[in-house]
């Protein structure tokens, strides 16, 4: 394939993605911004004003980067993984596969339909924030980048759990016990220099946490980890996951019986 049919063909996929959790929005889109509404009434509107300040901020513009964030990963991760799964379920991805389309093509369509609809929801949460905070821009193009790659960076990790997943019960394992815990310990509610030693040194462990002082950061301009070292967790993790899926994708893995 030349290079216009490549385009043509990931374009393709990435309208069909689009199309796909834009035309029930009520079901990808507007759950999510209530669920965060409601984190700003409860943490930052009843709980924020006992607990005053957080490095300098109002406690609910400290936590607002942490809650865009979360909604960011969560709705990408979510779109992969059901959308690649339904794919598998209804056989139609194995018409991809034979079809003259490089299969980095193919897994560049459902990444870009990740990051779309994570973006989608995390620009319509960041709308509802303003009726909260104040919320302020410190760097634009931190904010931007890192929401980014932290989109493509869990739309390989629902692209994964897709691939391994044999009924729809298994596509939310994950994201119930292994991401939302990463998420809710990753700082959104808090500054990792509140906790001990042990556990700040613990903490570290937890990429999640990189990603939401990175955002923090481009917002707010504070962060608790260097905003360098932040980039090269995310884009080493981007890196790893996307060859890892590109050779499973390759073998078939969890598609070809």
């Amino acid at each position: 394939m030349n290079l216009k049919d490549k385009l043509t063909a990931f374009y393709t996929i990435l309208i069909k993605e689009v199309l796909r959790f834009s035309r029930i929005w009520l079901q990808t889109i507007l759950p999510p911004v209530i669920t965060t509404s409601l984190y700003f009434v409860i943490f930052g509107g009843l709980i924020g004003p006992r607990i005053g300040e957080m490095q300098g901020f109002d406690y609910m513009d400290f936590i607002v980067p942490g809650l865009i964030m979360m909604a960011i990963i969560t709705n990408a991760y979510a779109n992969v993984v059901s959308s690649f799964y339904l794919s598998k379920f209804s056989r139609s991805i194995e018409e991809m596969l034979v079809s003259p389309v490089p299969n980095y093509i193919i897994l560049l369509g459902y990444i870009g339909g990740g990051v779309a609809r994570g973006l989608t929801v995390g620009i319509a949460v960041t709308l509802v924030s303003l009726f909260f905070s104040d919320l302020q821009i410190h760097n634009f193009w931190v904010v931007i980048s890192v929401a980014i790659l932290t989109a493509m960076l869990f739309s390989l990790a629902g692209f994964i759990n897709g691939v391994f997943a044999q009924s729809f019960d298994d596509i939310s394992i994950i994201p119930t016990f292994v991401l939302t815990p990463l998420t809710y310990l990753g700082g959104i509610f808090y500054s990792v220099t509140l906790l001990s030693p042990f556990w700040q040194k613990v903490s570290l462990i937890n990429p999640i946490l990189y990603m939401i002082n990175a955002f923090r950061y481009g917002v707010l301009g504070i962060s608790d980890i260097s905003l360098w070292i932040s980039y090269a967790i995310i884009l080493t993790f981007i890196a790893v996951l996307f060859t890892f899926s590109l050779v499973m994708l390759n073998k078939g893995t969890g598609i070809r019986s």
